[in-house]
């Protein structure tokens, strides 16, 4: 997941199921500006592999708010 701040700010980057659940934490503290790349492990928060699947990323700087779905499939 490639993202880029114009400016430094709180960032909160977070994985969810197609329920709705939170799955994961990626991201969540103040990140100076410039171009950034995140990528996950495909695994929980408590570590354990997901199931494949259709799963939604949420990426807030600030005011921003960007939501994309993806696909894990194995």
């Amino acid at each position: 997941i490639n993202y880029q701040l114009t400016k430094s700010g709180q960032v909160s980057l977070k994985i969810y199921n197609a329920l709705g659940q939170l799955v994961k934490t990626l991201v969540n503290e103040a990140k100076p500006a410039g171009a950034y790349r995140v990528e996950w492990d495909g695994k929980d928060g408590g570590g354990l592999k997901v199931s494949s699947g259709v799963y939604i990323y949420r990426l807030q700087a600030g005011d921003f708010i960007d939501t994309k779905k993806m696909v894990v499939i194995k």
